[in-house]
């Protein structure tokens, strides 16, 4: 590190920032691939960076990169109908992905290819191989790859993993998490298998992996029995405009071990006669932790958080208040992934720990259509 170099904290993430990312940063040239609702936030985004040219947009459906264009103020990009021909004539920086999730794992391998960075969605693809193979591409392109989770950059988030590392909990040796929507299946492209590979958990069910999981150091999962249902998804009376092509899970359930003796039991839903599955708890040794939970389960806390201990032989409840932030999530996401393209640094959200959250829902998946555990 130089003398002009200095350290700052984002994110929860340390980072070296030299000269160029103090000031003098080169324009970085951005191709969006897939057009979808998720592309606005990440338009908006890097509409936002000044370090940015959109130069690019790509999507399968004709015409539909030109009405998103028109509709969110991104000028002077040239338009292409699918991700290799835009990866094969434009020469890019970076790209996100915002593609299907059944597609996620080739146009980030591809792209990685093509020497470009990568700023994938979640989840970040629907089953362990095509996880493990991006990382491949990944490792062998030396380009920055980051999973787009968001809540990491949340400061009660943060929170969280600063209390489970200051070891106030002690070693942890159980965790209950997920989240629950009473009602709260979309619709679009989220609800076929062909599109989305995975229902809830990869729409919502990945953030609260990520939540605890990060939380700990993200262990290596062990085994996982699991379990999935489609009720509600399939019902003409609870579901009536789209119960037709709904295949994919609106409810999932599963009792992971992982590395280190800890115990993960995990819920997640779309829909169901109860307004929660529970708050979040981390039990340790020495103290635990309760995370309230959401009527519909975002990626954040639903309200102070509590950690209980003994002290002095007397019980106590020490509450942690909600931090009142109001930084842009998505802006902070693409902020990250940018600066570590300026510095040569860590990607914000790296492979190597969502791999194991693809592990454990592509586990649940594959238990769940066996009737068995699965063991890595």
């Amino acid at each position: 590190m130089s003398t002009n170099d200095k350290v700052e904290v984002f994110g929860g993430l340390t980072r070296t920032v030299g000269q160029e990312s103090a000031g003098c940063k080169k324009k970085l040239k951005v191709g969006i691939i897939g057009t979808g609702w998720i592309a606005e936030a990440h338009a908006i985004g890097f509409k936002e960076m000044p370090d940015v040219d959109i130069v690019a947009v790509a999507d399968l459906i004709p015409g539909k990169a030109e009405k998103f264009c028109k509709e969110w103020g991104v000028d002077n990009v040239r338009f292409y109908p699918c991700h290799k021909s835009m990866l094969d004539t434009e020469d890019l920086d970076a790209v996100t992905v915002c593609t299907y999730n059944s597609t996620h794992a080739e146009c980030t391998i591809y792209a990685l290819e093509k020497g470009v960075h990568v700023l994938l969605e979640k989840p970040m693809c629907v089953t362990t191989e095509e996880a493990l193979e991006i990382i491949a591409a990944e490792k062998k392109s030396e380009k920055i790859l980051s999973i787009g989770f968001q809540p990491r950059f949340d400061p009660n988030m943060q929170k969280i993993k600063e209390i489970v590392q200051s070891g106030a909990l002690g070693e942890v040796y159980y965790i209950q998490t997920g989240g629950g929507r009473r009602r709260g299946i979309p619709g679009s492209t989220f609800i076929e298998k062909s599109t989305a590979g995975i229902g809830a958990m990869g729409d919502i069910g990945c953030y609260s992996l990520d939540m605890v999981l990060n939380a700990i150091g993200y262990p290596k999962p062990i085994s996982v029995t699991g379990y999935m249902s489609d009720f509600f998804g399939k019902s003409s009376e609870y579901n009536p405009k789209d119960y037709e092509r709904f295949n994919v899970e609106d409810f999932a359930a599963a009792f992971i071990r992982l590395e280190g003796g800890i115990i993960l039991d995990f819920r997640i839903s779309w829909a169901m006669h109860m307004d929660t599955t529970g708050d979040t708890l981390i039990l340790g040794k020495k103290a635990a932790l309760r995370i309230p939970s959401t009527e519909c389960w975002n990626g954040a806390p639903g309200g102070a958080m509590t950690v209980y201990s003994n002290i002095a032989g007397s019980m106590v409840e020490t509450v942690i208040p909600l931090v009142q932030d109001t930084g842009n999530r998505f802006s902070q996401k693409i902020r990250s992934f940018l600066d570590a393209i300026h510095t040569g640094g860590e990607a914000p959200v790296p492979s190597s720990e969502i791999l194991y959250n693809q592990m454990i829902i592509d586990g649940i998946v594959r238990s769940a259509e066996l009737g068995r555990e699965i063991v890595f």
